[in-house]
């Protein structure tokens, strides 16, 4: 071969080589420690918010998950305290609220109103950041209805990472009946710091459910509807708009209507009351609680009963009776033997 064609082949190999060598190099400067290049995205990768599975925290005194209103009239004015109203009834708020209080509108301000999820969590941020919320803020809730939406409210807080969570006892009521002062003025706050911290242990989806049916997994699942809604004797409470096309319960759930959690004025049992209560239906926190109801509005007042005031594993399948009684192909129990549009 010619000498001058060696050498300029000679040239053309070794920068390839030279090309080959930075870009390998370039590769594996960009590539984060422990990684490779068939690493496929994680869940949480999909998130700005990391999702963390924490380990169920110590049981927390009955003071320090559920105050009262004396408490509540006396810290008012404490920084480190925010009060959030959840009511179910529009207007509630702008008639008069606990002063101080900032209004969170269940409907849009804790529900993805597209995909039938709760809020994504960046915009659930910036929300609580708008209300004056810090990472170490005591965020106290309160509302109408014995606080159901509120319990739903402390559920997405507790979801998203806030630790120091609780509900107002006795609800809005309470504070009506005690004639405290309400304000109709909407306060505003300096911008937060709170930082969402996803949680994946406090929710389950229907396949979760699914695995508890079908004894692939130890759980205890709890509806806390009322007998008739379990017993498939009616498919929703009268009024309501969200139905499942099938009434009954989920197979192997025990019976435990929410309210009785509660006494005549609103306020909670007490602790050695609720763990009686919830033992003689075999929920004695020996095993992972579910707690379901309609729309999950209900079951997350027994979700802050047994997770946050007795300190049980405990996660809430919103989901609840209005996807899994609709849902194809999923067994139901239904002792009444109703079936949709016969009499």
């Amino acid at each position: 071969m010619d000498r001058t064609l060696l050498r300029t082949a000679g040239a053309a190999i070794a920068g390839a080589l030279v090309t080959l060598a930075v870009v390998a190099l370039i590769f594996f400067v960009r590539q984060p420690a422990g990684t490779s290049s068939t690493t496929a995205p994680s869940a949480a990768d999909a998130s700005s918010a990391p999702v963390a599975v924490n380990p169920p925290r110590e049981p927390r005194k009955f003071e320090d998950v559920v105050v009262s209103t004396e408490w509540l009239a006396q810290n008012l004015d404490n920084p480190k305290v925010r009060v959030i109203e959840v009511s179910v009834v529009p207007g509630v708020y702008e008639r008069g609220h606990i002063p101080g209080a900032v209004n969170f509108v269940w409907t849009t301000d804790f529900v993805d109103t597209v995909s039938r999820n709760i809020i994504a969590p960046e915009r659930f941020q910036e929300l609580a950041r708008a209300a004056g919320i810090n990472n170490d803020t005591t965020i106290v809730l309160y509302g109408d209805n014995n606080n159901w939406f509120a319990a739903w409210g402390a559920w997405v807080f507790r979801q998203y990472g806030a630790e120091d969570v609780r509900l107002l006892d006795g609800s809005r009521s309470k504070w009506e009946a005690e004639n405290r002062e309400l304000s109709t003025r909407a306060p505003t706050y300096p911008p937060g710091n709170f930082t969402v911290r996803q949680r994946s242990d406090l929710r389950v989806f229907l396949p979760d459910v699914l695995k508890v049916v079908r004894g692939e997994e130890q759980k205890v699942l709890v509806d806390i509807r009322s007998p008739d809604e379990f017993s498939g004797k009616i498919f929703a409470p009268e009024g309501f708009q969200e139905l499942a096309v099938r009434a009954g319960h989920i197979p192997g759930a025990v019976n435990v209507p929410w309210k009785k959690a509660l006494n005549e004025d609103g306020t909670f049992k007490s602790v050695e009351e609720l763990r009686k209560l919830y033992a003689e239906a075999g929920v004695d926190g020996s095993k992972p609680v579910i707690t379901y109801c309609r729309i999950g509005e209900r079951a997350s007042h027994t979700w802050f009963v047994l997770s946050e005031i007795l300190g049980y594993q405990v996660a809430l399948y919103d989901g609840s009776w209005t996807e899994y009684g609709n849902s194809v192909g999923v067994p139901i129990a239904n002792p009444a033997g109703t079936i949709w549009g016969v009499k």
